[in-house]
């Protein structure tokens, strides 16, 4: 009967995968895209909030209420979206 022995040294090649900076790249783009957005959402909802107030459309002006919360929601999501995405690329590095 014939053993076969494996040498300890033997360990997946994660150089060989490469294109993580591209990623980092494409990613960072997307999110920044998705930052100015949430942001000129916001612009836009509190500035149609203050004139429904002024004008006593309050209708309009608890849309606009929940338009602001929603693009504070977006910008923190994309911020913390940015982050994960950062720390997963680290973390593939290191294996």
């Amino acid at each position: 009967m014939e053993t076969h022995y494996i040498p300890a040294d033997v360990a997946p090649d994660f150089g060989a995968v490469g294109g993580s900076d591209d990623l980092r790249a494409i990613v960072g783009a997307l999110l920044t895209y998705g930052l100015v957005i949430a942001v000129l959402m916001l612009v836009v909802s509190a500035t149609t909030w203050a004139l429904a107030s002024g004008s006593g459309s309050w209708h309009t002006a608890q849309k606009a209420k929940l338009g602001c919360f929603v693009a504070i929601g977006g910008a923190t999501l994309t911020g913390a979206a940015l982050t994960w995405a950062n720390w997963l690329l680290d973390i593939g590095a290191h294996l």
